[in-house]
């Protein structure tokens, strides 16, 4: 990636210079992993690793009894996790998560970043840790998410979900940690076969397999291989118990078997071995098997294998399916006049009984396998669907009031398990009537959906409050409902520019499939490139200094503010050839306008052909708006800091005095909150017989902590020029702030170097204690003597501390910013220091300011400034 005006990577300066580091947070994360092969993958290796991945899900919610899981991978670009595999869910359920950024706030990817489980008990533990997916998944669950590794490489992760009551365990340890072995055993695997070709190219196109979750079957169905010409039987087990037999006890006849029959159905049986002898096959021969109090029906299905040479047919080979029970049921069903219907995992309807055809008014083939809220405007709402959606998720039944025009109440209610939904609908008086149905207590297994804020009113008890039937528009589904909130949940945590787009970049590409992103921003009436992703120049260029009148599509969509779908080469107009990129088959132009104001243009670029669907173009639109507020407010964050770093910056010093036998260099490191600006300084001011060396802190992050650090910097200075002693000097600096008054305290660390007697003399207030290391490597924290902290008491006073220098060690003089963590005792972090500054195989002062500095470059939040100053005592 990179910028219109890439950020200064600051190194150290020449001997006895100033180095000023910006904030290197961003560089502290390890690179992505690089991109999968994607030809010449042996078709042994795919059919191996659907094995894996299918084997993994299902195992893990058999371990976990869990009611759903899923396998996620990684992306071919690496920016994403891809879902791959999913048991006892239907993808559709997932919305907006079938394709996670890696940087989401999702506990599924935050277990692919750190390797770590994520384990969330229930709703409540999932709000705390994760409320972005609390927000748009609001139901009773909990989950367990652990990553899918082959050594340290992490490939992608493993999750499983469970019905939650308010206050649950969740797992227990062995259970998570069988779910990580199995997680485990996946990675090793996949490790494998792509050792041996396999292709590992997952992206936005990728189809999950999908896997039902296991369950009794609901016919049994019982296998046999009949000989015609003997009537020898080879009869399964369950085909055994379908006729009452000890499987062991079989002696393997037909009259044995036909011995359980009907005296009726006997004739029936040698009337389809003849069946089968004519024609080769059986059909449906319905036969009624002997039981304790009477008879239950069964069917016959076989055929006869043609063998080679075989001029007479006297195989037989087939099943006997008991489906009684479910004919039974459908039977007794189909006599209810309540609506009765079941839905597959996905919500659509895999069964309705007639009574449903006449509530919906709907004829039943209708509904068969699509979705009652695609079928039926009234239900289109998104309420509707995400009912369905809290009864899978956090099974548990819930029930909802639905209005069909014109003037007609259903009341609704769904009982699911993990392979689906059973539904019922009834007549019901409108809300609120004295006559109409309320639920019982306790009856919905989720809260509100977030979608409910657009949708018809909903009483306190779950049902739609009297009025019109719903808009019958396109309505919103949960992934678009997710993209917005996850966008705008990142965007408000954004600070500057940088960070504005590295979230854009990072949400807006693998949400829709994209590879290239382009922002330009208005500058001067001019469009200027401010950042780019991708790897095609061309795609970067072509809008660069254009005036916002230049007939171009950038420039036309910013000032119509109207966004441009361009979906294949074949939409291109004539006379535009700036649309034509090399290497780009699909465009999405996206006006940033922030309080009815052009900010710039937006820019999507994909490889292939894309399909723009109505819901893209409108989630598209809507987060138009949300980049272009948080980018107007990054840039004017980022002119304030601007000014505020450049003040600071005047009042560091820029190069330090070169000195005889004294080496010396400065580090400067801003915090990662808030201005990134602060009151921390160093100094080193030669002196009529040596050098003094300064640091100082003054509290607070602002410009003001930084203006007084400025006035303290020039005080000093002043009173060492003025060639008072080190307690003079901050005696008279404590002065000068208490009669300044800013309602700011500092602290002070002062040693006065005599090279002609190799001592120095040092006093404090209030700072952490310098450090020395000798000329052996032995380090050691010196204590001086110190006072208060500068700008409590005008009277106070500082008492100095003499110290022996030995020629060939090292001064460390720094502020608490570097030796700081919450939640741990400072001396820790100065004796942490200590150690770092004893072992450092530095080959110079600028080699070991950068050691001592490393871990704090590498930190992503740093709370506080950090000043180090290193000073080498080698006279001579």
């Amino acid at each position: 990636m990179s910028r219109r005006e890439p950020v200064a990577r600051a190194t150290p300066q020449v001997s006895n210079d100033t180095a000023t580091y910006p904030d290197a947070g961003a560089a502290a994360g390890a690179d992505l992993p690089g991109r999968a092969a994607e030809a010449g993958e042996p078709a042994s290796v795919a059919a191996e690793r659907e094995d894996a991945l299918v084997a993994a899900v299902v195992k893990a919610l058999g371990e976990t009894g869990a009611h759903a899981g899923s396998v996620f991978l990684r992306s071919r670009d690496g920016r994403s996790i891809v879902l791959t595999a999913s048991c006892g869910a239907s993808p559709s359920l997932l919305g907006g998560w079938r394709l996670i950024p890696v940087n989401s706030p999702i506990p599924v990817a935050a277990a692919y970043r750190s390797g770590r489980t994520i384990h969330l008990a229930d709703a409540g533990e999932t709000m705390r840790r994760y409320p972005q997916l609390a927000v748009a998944l609001p139901y009773a669950f909990g989950s367990a998410s652990v990553p899918v590794r082959a050594g340290q490489e992490s490939l992608g992760a493993l999750a499983v979900v469970w019905a939650a009551p308010p206050g649950g365990a969740g797992l227990s340890r062995a259970q998570l940690r069988r779910l990580r072995a199995i997680a485990n055993r996946l990675g090793a695997t996949l490790a494998d076969l792509r050792a041996r070709g396999g292709a590992f190219a997952y992206d936005a196109t990728t189809v999950p397999i999908e896997v039902p979750a296991p369950t009794a079957p609901a016919v049994r169905v019982g296998l046999f291989d009949w000989r015609l010409d003997t009537g020898a039987v080879v009869a399964d087990d369950e085909l055994c118990a379908i006729f009452g037999l000890t499987p062991g006890a079989f002696d393997g006849r037909a009259d044995t078997l036909a011995s359980r029959l009907h005296p009726g159905d006997r004739v029936s049986l040698r009337a389809a071995a003849r069946e089968a002898t004519a024609d080769g096959r059986v059909l449906a021969r319905r036969l009624r098997i002997r039981v304790a109090d009477g008879y239950r029906t069964v069917e016959l299905w076989g055929r006869v294998p043609e063998a080679p040479g075989e001029g007479v047919r006297t195989h037989l080979v087939g099943c006997v399916l008991d489906a009684a029970a479910g004919a039974a049921a459908v039977t007794a069903v189909e006599r209810l006049r309540d609506g009765l219907f079941s839905l597959a995992p996905d919500g659509r309807v895999a069964y309705a009984n007639r009574s449903l055809e006449q509530l919906l008014g709907v004829p039943v083939p209708e509904l068969l396998g699509r979705r009652l809220w695609d079928v039926l405007p009234w239900l289109s709402d998104p309420t509707y669907e995400d009912r369905h959606r809290a009864a899978m998720v956090s099974q548990q039944p819930t029930t909802f009031l639905a209005h069909r025009p014109p003037d007609r109440w259903l009341a609704f209610s769904l009982h699911p398990d993990a392979n689906g939904v059973t539904g019922r609908v009834v007549p019901s008086a409108p809300p609120h009537s004295p006559h109409s149905p309320h639920s019982p207590p306790g009856a919905s297994g989720a809260r509100e959906a977030p979608g409910e804020a657009t949708a018809p009113a909903v009483s306190g008890s779950g049902h739609p409050a009297p009025g019109p039937p719903p808009a019958q528009a396109a309505p919103a589904r949960l992934g678009a409902i997710y993209r917005v909130l996850q966008l705008s949940s990142a965007l408000t945590e954004a600070v500057t520019t940088d960070e504005v787009c590295d979230v854009v970049s990072d949400q807006l590409l693998p949400a829709f499939g994209g590879q290239h992103l382009a922002i330009y921003v208005i500058d001067g009436g001019r469009l200027h490139l401010l950042f780019h992703s991708g790897y095609h120049d061309r795609f970067l260029h072509w809008l660069e200094g254009k005036p916002l009148d230049t007939p171009l599509p950038g420039t036309e969509t910013l000032t119509s503010g109207v966004p441009l779908f361009i979906e294949s080469r074949q939409d291109l107009t004539d006379g535009r050839p700036a649309y034509s990129v090399e290497g780009i088959g699909a465009w999405a132009y996206l006006p940033l306008v922030a309080s009815s104001r052009p900010v710039g243009t937006c820019i999507l670029g994909f490889d292939e052909i894309h399909h723009f669907t109505p819901k893209d173009r409108d989630v598209l639109t809507s987060l138009s708006g949300l980049i272009a507020q948080a980018l107007e407010r990054a840039r004017l964050y980022d002119e304030k800091s601007a000014l505020a770093h450049g003040l600071q910056n005047a009042l560091l010093p820029h190069r330090l005095p070169v000195l005889p036998g004294i080496r010396t260099t400065g580090r400067y490191l801003p915090g990662t909150s808030g201005m990134n600006i602060g009151g921390d300084w160093y100094d080193v001011i030669p002196t009529g017989g040596g050098v003094a060396l300064v640091v100082g802190d003054v509290e607070g992050h602002s410009v003001a902590a930084a203006g007084i650090m400025g006035q303290l910097r020039s005080a000093v200075r002043a009173f060492v020029t003025a060639d008072h002693s080190p307690s003079a000097v901050l005696a008279g600096t404590n002065r000068l702030l208490v009669d300044l008054d800013p309602g700011l305290l500092a602290s002070c660390c002062y040693i006065r170097i005599e090279p002609d007697a190799d001592r120095a003399h040092a006093v404090r207030a209030g700072h952490c204690p310098p450090l020395l290391r000798r000329p052996d490597g032995g380090t050691e924290v010196l204590e001086l003597a110190g006072g208060p902290l500068l700008g409590i008491d005008d009277s106070s006073t500082y008492p100095e501390t003499r110290l022996d220098l030995p020629r060939g060690s090292i001064l460390a003089l720094y502020t608490d910013g570097l030796v700081e963590e919450r939640d741990r005792d400072i001396d820790l972090g100065i004796d942490d220091l200590r150690a770092s500054l004893a072992h450092a195989a530095a080959g110079n002062l600028e080699e070991l300011a950068d050691q001592l500095l490393r871990k704090a470059l590498r930190s992503p939040h740093r709370s506080d400034d950090i000043a180090l100053l290193l000073t080498e005592y080698r006279p001579g």
